[in-house]
């Protein structure tokens, strides 16, 4: 009697298609320097979820991809709204009239949130947004000398 030979079933749940509706979504959130987290947040979706999706659509992955890069470009730009902002006028405390400083606590506010900014830019797209380092090498090096000396040095035991 001939056996059937039946493929393993997998376990765990099949995975689920990837919804358009949502794949769009995702992407024009993406797109707008959002994250990720925060969209499965508000619409009660895990993110790990969208990352199977990832896994299983690549049109979908190569629109998530662009999406990002947009999403990048999206937060320089915030970066400079937020450079380009007039800080807060500090309160005086003297009863005679206004200061005329800005608030050095509000002005730090806004450095950190820009640079935070550009350090994660750079840390996720380091060839558009991260410091060029470049090594150049200039004249030549003459090792004729020190070989000679080396060679005498062995020669001559002290």
């Amino acid at each position: 009697m001939a056996t059937k030979k039946t493929e393993p079933k997998k376990l765990g749940r099949p995975p689920e298609p990837v919804p358009t509706d949502k794949a769009q979504e995702i992407c024009e959130w993406i797109s707008q320097g959002k994250t990720l987290r925060q969209w499965c947040r508000e619409n009660g979706i895990h993110y790990s979820t969208v990352y199977l999706w990832l896994e299983k659509d690549k049109d979908f992955a190569q629109r998530f991809a662009h999406a990002r890069e947009v999403g990048h470009d999206s937060i320089a730009d915030e970066c400079l709204e937020i450079i380009d902002t007039q800080a807060e006028m500090a309160e005086s405390l003297s009863k005679e009239g206004g200061s005329s400083h800005r608030d050095s606590a509000h002005v730090s506010w806004m450095k950190n949130r820009v640079e935070m900014r550009l350090k994660l830019l750079a840390k996720w797209n380091p060839k558009k947004y991260g410091d060029k380092v470049g090594i150049e090498h200039s004249g030549s090096v003459a090792l004729d000398a020190a070989i000679l000396e080396a060679r005498k040095r062995v020669k001559q035991p002290e």
